[in-house]
């Protein structure tokens, strides 16, 4: 037993010098190794193994996505008229309020008419009268009793008679100011009494059902601008709500001083809510495709590369892939290449992973522990 323990002493010190026959002495020496050096020195020569990482994982989605170009621009009433009257002359009557909504072809507003009234039953009466007297001469003139010429002159006094007529209603219209479209009326600018000329304006009319929103974008997207493109608009007037409108026309010309060309988007404004003149940020969405999204907190920088950590729940186990990402929004990614549909990435517990770790998923709802809570417990039991 002394030559064991001053082998084993030896062994421990440092270089062994075997001599013949020392082989037999050493493989002794190994089985009584946990008795010479204690349970300690032999756990501490068995290799650690991590206990899987706790992640969540969601698999990769496919969906439309598009590039977004943001602008500014201001909104305009779909139809805006300022309205005025052809005559000058007295206002007798008004037939709006202040932002009243009107129909197309409502009376707004009367001039005096009451001579261009009295002028029309003047004309009326002598249009009929002509006529009379050509229907009993056309009576005539078909017996032969009445000669051609006489027939002649009682149409040509009838047709004067009805162009009088109807010459006269004419003027009588341009008294009466009728709504050209339907829409709301803004604030009046003049009272009954007062004289309006063609030069006044007495209020004016927009048709609020949709709006116009004109904006710039650089002549550089002009290859992917084309009408029926989306956009999504926003206002500081209305938080976080958005507005969704749809690309109309586009301008013919580019600007030779900032280089941009001009789109016009149309917006619905059923609750009528927006207002022309409001200044509203836009992204245009443009070049619509189907791609790969992930969650953004699935990808993971590292040196100028982006990587995910794609879970097999079969092995248990996570691969670090590289892949290549496209536009982000509202916490997704696209991803362009490195994914397949359906693959699970990590979402929650990345950071604690590295290339082929051993993952346990968590169920959906469920939350992943705190990082270095695995560590901790399985530090635990082997206290």
């Amino acid at each position: 037993m002394r030559t064991l323990m001053a082998v084993a002493a030896g062994a421990v010190g440092g270089a062994v010098f075997l001599a013949p026959g020392s082989q037999a002495v050493l493989a002794r020496l190994g089985e009584l190794a946990p008795w010479a050096f204690g349970p300690a020195a032999t756990s501490a020569a068995a290799p650690k193994t991590r206990p899987p990482v706790s992640v969540r994982a969601v698999p990769v989605i496919e969906k439309v996505v598009t590039d977004r170009v943001e602008a500014l621009g201001t909104l305009r009433a779909n139809e805006s008229a300022a309205l005025t009257a052809p005559v000058t002359d007295m206002v007798s009557a008004i037939y709006f309020e202040d932002g009243q909504r009107v129909e197309k072809g409502d009376v707004l507003l009367e001039i005096v008419t009451a001579e261009e009234k009295a002028l029309r039953g003047e004309a009326a009466a002598t249009a009929a009268e002509a006529r009379n007297q050509y229907e009993r001469t056309k009576e005539l003139a078909s017996r032969k009793v009445a000669p051609d010429t006489l027939l002649d002159q009682r149409r040509a006094e009838m047709e004067t008679a009805e162009a009088r007529l109807k010459a006269i209603e004419a003027r009588l219209s341009d008294r009466i100011i009728r709504a050209p479209f339907s829409g709301v009326m803004g604030l009046r600018t003049i009272s009954v009494g007062a004289m309006l000329e063609p030069s006044r304006t007495f209020a004016r009319i927009e048709d609020d059902s949709a709006m116009k929103l004109d904006f710039s974008v650089p002549s550089t997207f002009l290859t992917s601008l084309k009408p029926g493109l989306a956009i999504v608009a926003h206002s500081s007037s209305f938080a976080d709500k958005e507005f969704q409108g749809t690309v109309t026309s586009i301008d013919n010309t580019v600007d030779d001083v900032t280089r941009t060309i001009r789109v016009r988007a149309l917006i619905p404004n059923a609750d009528r809510q927006l207002k022309p003149g409001l200044l509203m940020s836009i992204d245009l969405l443009k070049d619509p495709r189907r791609a790969l999204v992930v969650p953004e907190a699935a990808v993971v920088p590292a040196g100028g590369q982006s990587f995910v950590f794609v879970a097999d729940e079969t092995a248990g186990k996570v691969d670090r892939r590289p892949v290549e990402t496209g536009v982000r929004k509202s916490g997704e990614v696209e991803i362009k290449t490195g994914l397949k549909p359906g693959e699970l990435v990590v979402t929650d517990g990345g950071m604690k992973l590295g290339p082929g770790a051993a993952v346990k998923l968590l169920p959906s709802g469920a939350e992943p522990p705190a990082v270095g809570s695995e560590t901790s417990a399985a530090s635990g039991s082997r206290s």
